[in-house]
């Protein structure tokens, strides 16, 4: 892919995994929260939850920096999905390994993009 704005920085990321617990809205707030400290962001707008019957757990959180997405699934099977989206840049490690302690993961998986 062109990158259409090289003067503009962007890091993303991708993380995926099977959390040894089946995933509240408490648990994406505490996340989202912990994981901004974690990374150095700075948040704007607290973390929010919606729930579908169909579908399951879904959050956000907005930062200065821009912000990240949540999704958790109970059915087929206990599983989570992370997309980070920043203009700072932060450690992938960081994120990736807060995340496979706070879910307790059992396998974890990641992507920058």
């Amino acid at each position: 892919m062109k990158d259409l704005a090289p003067q503009i920085f962007r890091q993303r990321l991708i993380i995926e995994g099977f959390p040894d617990f089946e995933i509240s809205d408490l648990h994406i707030k505490d996340y989202l929260s912990t994981l901004s400290n974690e990374i150095g962001m700075v948040t704007l707008l607290d973390p929010v939850t919606h729930r579908s019957d169909q579908f399951g757990w879904a959050g956000w959180i907005h930062w200065e920096t821009s912000g990240a997405h949540f999704y958790a699934w109970e059915q087929p099977q206990l599983f989570f999905s992370v997309d980070i989206y920043t203009c700072k840049s932060f450690e992938v490690e960081d994120a990736t390994q807060f995340t496979k302690e706070f879910f307790e993961a059992s396998e974890l998986v990641f992507k920058e993009v």
